[in-house]
């Protein structure tokens, strides 16, 4: 690993411009912004910065740009491909002290708050002033807006209120040479030229960091019904949706495929969950439909569901009866990815395909793995509604994990190769980062690839904002 030689004076004058609580040269503090929660990245860094507003956030910025000096923004530092890790001793930029409310406006349905500000906790703002955000993730609980936004973070909404990407009116940008960009309008309406923000959304911190962002917001749900059905086949758990948005107008807010196989992997080692149906199935759906006014949404559900098990569209199927029961179907399908931690190593995909693909999908991927490793188990689980799944690939049992994790990019390629074909993309929701840099040159047009070369030249000239993430100048 390279360890880049940075120059004192300027290390000095960054740490007077965000005083004694805005950094800290700790090892013991700054270790756990090191490392990613699935202990595949590790990083090295000999300063956190932690500045408290936008206007250190621009002095932080020009200085670096001035000196040459390369920084990783990060946010909960949830991300799961390498994209908030500083390699190379970059300095580390965490927001995490940058909080604050700034406007919520309920006339306007619209919120402006900063970029360090914890998901759950924009929730809960929005939620005591009577109105709604929607985007959720099993990691809200500390992932913050700006690492939302700047991956352009997907959950288990997108289905009927789109992605991050989808739920900005205006950002507040600091390029890197310190200027800062002000787009913080909450107009839904806005057609004179370039919409700017975009460009920073999805790019990874690569082009600016994202400081605040205007947010839009949406009527509480009324009413919210949560079930949990089995089904014969993915081809049947798309018809299931299909019945169930034209039964309900379109009120599907999520819609999540699981397998029995991660099903398993979470009875077995997740405390206080349960099997919510009495015979095991291939597959299985997790469904929430909400309403803002309604009425009778239950029984829409119910009759819906009746309907489907009748037709042999569904099997088997249950609704929660109150908000704990909710939860506990939600918890199962949030504890995938935890629950296959404990059967070793796993080789983990986030890909999308078209909706009408997924079939195909899993059963030539399903394919493709268990030919190249014969044993392996497979755990796609997802987003069925909007065509994104996470395709991970368990260790065979008993199998050894490191010789399984060297074939990480053979099976990943394969994985790629087969959603590519497919008119997909190997990264629907957790961006590209370190991990993908390279593999996306496969599957991007030449042009494109030169677009977002000249768009990180042209922003970032010195280089000096996450090097070595999204794209390789």
């Amino acid at each position: 690993m390279t360890r880049l030689s940075l120059d004192s004076t300027a290390l000095a004058h960054l740490k007077s411009v965000v005083g004694e609580r805005g950094y800290s040269d700790d090892p013991a503090e700054i270790a756990p912004h090191l490392t990613e929660w699935r202990d595949k990245y590790h990083g090295h860094s000999p300063l956190l910065l932690k500045p408290a507003t936008t206007g250190e956030v621009s002095a932080i910025l020009g200085i670096c740009n001035e000196a040459q000096i390369p920084i990783v923004p990060q946010g909960g530092n949830t991300g799961l491909v390498g994209g908030q890790m500083p390699f190379d001793g970059e300095i580390l930029l965490s927001l995490q002290r940058m909080t604050r409310l700034r406007q919520i406006d309920t006339q306007n349905m619209s919120m402006t708050i900063e970029a360090g500000a914890v998901l759950a906790n924009v929730q809960q703002i929005a939620a005591e002033s009577g109105v709604y955000f929607p985007l959720s993730l099993a990691a809200e609980g500390s992932c913050t807006i700006g690492g939302n936004l700047s991956t352009n973070a997907g959950g288990v909404n997108v289905l009927r209120y789109g992605s991050a990407r989808n739920l900005v009116l205006g950002l507040e940008v600091v390029l890197a040479d310190g200027r800062v960009l002000d787009l913080l309008r909450g107009l839904r309406k806005d057609n004179t030229g370039y919409d700017l923000k975009q460009l920073f959304i999805g790019a990874e911190g690569t082009l600016g960091v994202i400081t605040a962002a205007t947010l839009k917001l949406f009527s509480m749900p009324a009413e919210r019904e949560t079930a949990f059905a089995s089904v014969p086949d993915p081809e049947a758990a798309i018809a299931l949706l299909r019945r169930l948005e034209e039964r309900t107008g379109e009120l599907v807010s999520a819609f999540e495929l699981i397998p029995r196989t991660g099903l398993e992997f979470v009875l077995a080692h997740i405390p206080q969950v349960a099997d919510p149906l009495a015979a095991p199935c291939s597959w299985y759906v997790l469904v929430e439909v909400t309403s803002g006014a309604a009425p009778g949404l239950r029984n829409i559900l119910e009759s819906a569901l009746a309907a489907a098990i009748d037709d042999g569209v569904a099997i088997d199927a249950v609704i929660a009866g109150s908000e704990t029961q909710r939860a506990s179907l939600w918890r199962l399908r949030d504890s995938l990815s935890e629950a296959q931690k404990y059967e070793g190593g796993s080789v983990k995909h986030d890909v999308s395909v078209p909706i009408s693909r997924i079939p195909s999908f899993l059963r030539e991927a399903i394919s493709i793995v268990t030919a190249l490793v014969p044993g392996a188990r497979p755990v796609p689980f997802g987003h069925l509604g909007d065509g994104n799944i996470h395709f991970n690939v368990s260790v065979p049992k008993g199998g050894d994990d490191a010789a399984f994790l060297a074939r990480w990019g053979e099976i990943a390629r394969a994985i790629h190769d087969l959603a590519h074909r497919l008119g997909g993309s190997i990264s629907a929701e957790h961006g590209l980062g370190v991990m993908k840099r390279d593999e996306i040159l496969r599957y991007k047009s030449q042009e494109e690839v030169d677009v977002m070369r000249a768009l990180k030249r042209m922003l970032d000239p010195n280089g000096i904002l996450n090097p070595g993430k999204v794209v390789a100048v």
